[in-house]
């Protein structure tokens, strides 16, 4: 059997900076002496939402295992794109909120212009700009890239047509197997992975994660809410209709998120000394 994770062509790997992604890029160093081949570059795009612990660990990555991650983020110009790093990356939302001010409404489960515009239409155009993938459209470029989807992903490998971009999926490897892989090494994603999902990952209170999730994100920290609700209230006084003044329509807006989050924390932390014991903290 082939190695999966040989790389024979042009050949973009897509790093979404969390651990699976992350554990295929170390197997495409294994295949080739830690060595990224020549053919061969590393995509991280950047939307300024992702937390803090998750560019630690791109950082981390290209440091520890000596490989170039090309850090790119969205701009409004004429590329469309701009080259970062690590220290230079955005960090309070600026390429996400550049895109929502350009298009005066916000993305929605039916409107996911911050999938194709903030990473697949970057990529895409900074890999034409690259000599090595030539001068091709994007659904040829698209199959030039690798995507981090694993063997208990079905769902998500269904949508790719070739599976030989998705060599997670033909190495049937599993979260467990990610989840053992990082626990095993000197170094990780710092941030909680529970039962294989990593919920503070990729933008911090993305509208596509569960309401419970969000809920408890903002509760942990209600300031996440503050970036999320100010592109709300932004768009309340530019979009065409209602329905693209909010990220999701059947939900509490993320103002009001915050604003329960608050409250609940009032509700019991008001008045209300602790009792002294033994137990230490």
């Amino acid at each position: 059997m082939s190695n999966p994770y040989k790389i024979i062509e042009p050949t973009c790997i897509s790093f979404s900076g969390g651990r699976t992604s992350a554990y295929m890029l170390y197997k495409v160093l294994e295949a080739h002496d830690m060595s990224l081949p020549d053919q061969a570059i590393v995509c991280f795009q950047n939307t300024g939402k992702e937390d803090e612990a998750t560019l630690a660990f791109i950082h981390e990555c290209e440091t520890r295992w000596n490989v170039k991650i090309h850090w790119i983020e969205y701009r409004n110009n004429d590329q469309g794109y701009a080259v970062v790093d690590y220290e230079s990356a955005s960090r309070q939302g600026e390429p996400f909120e550049e895109l929502i001010r350009k298009n005066n409404y916000l993305p929605s489960p039916v409107k996911r212009i911050c999938t194709a515009q903030l990473k697949i239409r970057p990529q895409a155009k900074y890999m034409r700009d690259l000599r090595i993938f030539g001068d091709t459209g994007y659904s040829a470029i698209e199959n030039m890239c690798w995507v981090g989807i694993r063997a208990d992903e079905e769902r998500r490998a269904a949508k790719i047509e070739d599976k030989s971009r998705i060599p997670l999926w033909s190495d049937n490897v599993t979260k467990e197997i990610v989840g053992k892989f990082w626990r095993e090494s000197d170094f990780d994603l710092g941030l909680p992975n529970m039962n294989g999902v990593t919920m503070h990952g990729n933008c911090d209170l993305c509208f596509l994660k569960p309401m419970a999730q969000i809920a408890s994100l903002v509760q942990e920290d209600p300031s996440r809410a503050i970036w999320w609700a100010k592109m709300e209230e932004f768009a309340m006084t530019t979009a065409k209709k209602p329905s693209d003044a909010v990220f999701r329509q059947e939900r509490p807006s993320y103002s009001q998120i915050m604003k329960f989050s608050q409250d609940q924390r009032d509700m019991f932390d008001a008045n209300e000394e602790s009792i002294p014991c033994f137990c230490g903290e």
